[in-house]
């Protein structure tokens, strides 16, 4: 199966319907949930951008064309007030738990245990996964894209705080943070490494790829029972990598500055 394909078609096959829950609070919730029957659970499609300012799209007033993320915004919630740990790990810790970063051990990044409570630089053993919960209550949990909660990032290492130990069913991404979109060094299929193919691969499109796989293999194994899907993009994080059509198509774009660009937006 061909699993390079563009973050908008992805866009199309989820139906241009994600729905994300809030996780502070939300075993209230699924709890609810639970004692519904698996056809009237609702599929849960939860995107995350890596670096992305929030008026980088277009219903924000970014001079990119995002279509497809326009339509999500225009039929679902606009929010004019949000706030974020202006770091990775910190912010993922956060939104897969539902706690405070430190509360996680996620207090800063995964470069190192730094030996305190708040600071060990990977998911601790007292904080529960949107992924661990939903499980409990029927789900299958997938998740393409960068994970970037532990230390332990090398696959003859320990591998507790990795996806598939922390409630995701099927994994397809990157362990670690940012790198090459053409050739990412560390990418990982459930627990094994593995290899990017040679030509024309793009990692943004290959997590798109294999997240519309997942959602194809589930309806067709499992198509009476819900999915949480979790797609975490690297892009435009560092190094900022694009593919050639799309650097032509906004060429001298941003020559004037972005002063300029604040007060258009």
């Amino acid at each position: 199966m061909n699993t390079l394909i563009k973050r908008r078609d992805f866009l199309k096959v989820i139906g241009l319907g994600a729905a994300s829950l809030a996780v502070p609070g939300c075993t209230a919730g699924i709890q609810r949930l639970a004692g519904e029957t698996s056809r009237n659970r609702p599929n849960i499609v939860l995107i995350m951008a890596d670096d992305m300012g929030y008026s980088d799209i277009g219903c924000y007033g970014g001079e990119i064309q995002t279509p497809n993320l326009d339509k999500l915004a225009a039929n679902g919630l606009r929010f004019t007030q949000f706030y974020n740990t202006a770091r990775c790990c910190p912010t993922r810790a956060s939104l897969m738990t539902g706690l405070y970063p430190h509360q996680t051990g996620m207090g800063w990044m995964t470069a190192a245990d730094l030996g305190h409570y708040g600071y060990r630089g990977d998911l601790n053993n007292k904080c529960v996964t949107i992924a661990e919960v939903l499980n409990k209550f029927g789900y299958s949990t997938y998740m393409t894209g960068k994970w970037h909660l532990t230390y332990d990032k090398y696959w003859d290492g320990p591998k507790h705080s990795w996806p598939r130990q922390r409630g995701f069913d099927r994994f397809y991404g990157t362990i670690s943070g940012g790198g090459s979109y053409f050739n990412p060094k560390v990418l990982t299929r459930d627990n094994t490494r593995i290899k990017a193919p040679s030509e024309n691969y793009y990692y943004t499109d290959a997590i798109s790829g294999n997240a519309a796989r997942f959602i194809t293999e589930h309806n067709q194994s499992k198509s009476d029972e819900p999915f949480f899907l979790y797609v975490a993009y690297t892009s435009p994080h560092w190094p900022l990598h694009a593919k050639p059509d799309d650097i032509a198509k906004y060429k001298g774009k941003y020559m004037k500055g972005w002063d300029t660009l604040r007060a258009e937006r």
